[in-house]
């Protein structure tokens, strides 16, 4: 395997003196074998582009099933998750940064409880696909016109969607549709109230993102939960 290769090739390096001329060739084989696993593995890939990360057993977890999902195993993943767990992290920055690396002509749409949120998340990914450390693991570029943070496009004709719930997806295919906390902590104090408003939010997801699915595409949902009837509740339900 990859980490026995590197296990090995760290074990070699160690032994050789410092002058040894095979020093250069092995550094080269190693950083071969870390790209390599950034691109085939989620979890070496964030760790590759977020030095200050700590892995959980959680993390583990979410790694292993975006694995799926990328692999075409997995068409409907939804995890749901508590406040600050990195829940955002992985399924809104990393995860369409790592699929646009191994699939530069797929399209991705992005939605969070805002417009402006699901923006940002696209600006992170665009402004991490130019990076020279995620260019060194995949080659995938953006189009020389994408400008705007929260549609974007890849060289190779992928496209990156972003919007916020109750937004018009029209025109939009996706093969990874990623729905990030689709409900805010103050709708979910008006909804203790009114309950009719996660109904909406459900009307929204069935009538417009859920329609949008290219053939064999997946949809990632990742919330905390607040009610029976929030969209996972809804979703499970049906």
């Amino acid at each position: 395997s990859s980490d026995v290769c590197s296990s090995d090739l760290l074990g070699l390096l160690d032994a050789l003196p410092p002058n040894s001329p095979q020093i250069p060739k092995i550094r080269t084989l190693l950083l071969e074998d870390r790209k390599e696993r950034c691109r085939n593995n989620f979890l070496p890939f964030v760790q590759s582009m977020w030095s200050a990360f700590i892995p959980g057993k959680h993390h583990r977890d979410m790694a292993e099933a975006f694995e799926r999902v990328a692999e075409g195993k997995l068409k409907r993943l939804i995890i749901n998750m508590p406040p600050r767990h990195t829940k955002s992290e992985f399924a809104s920055f990393l995860l369409p940064a790592w699929f646009l690396g191994k699939y530069p002509e797929k399209k991705i749409i992005q939605t969070a409880h805002t417009a402006e949120l699901a923006v940002g998340f696209g600006r992170k990914v665009r402004n991490l696909v130019n990076t020279k450390d995620y260019q060194d693991v995949f080659p995938t570029k953006l189009s020389s016109d994408s400008k705007a943070a929260g549609r974007w496009n890849t060289s190779r004709g992928g496209d990156y969607f972003a919007i916020g719930v109750g937004g018009a997806v029209t025109g939009k295919g996706a093969d990874l549709l990623i729905i990030d906390d689709p409900h805010s902590e103050q709708e979910a104090a008006l909804a203790a109230v009114n309950p009719d408003v996660y109904d909406k939010v459900y009307e929204w997801y069935t009538s417009g993102p859920r329609q949008r699915l290219q053939p064999g595409g997946a949809i990632v949902i990742v919330m905390t939960r607040w009610s029976q009837r929030d969209l996972t509740g809804q979703v499970l339900k049906s």
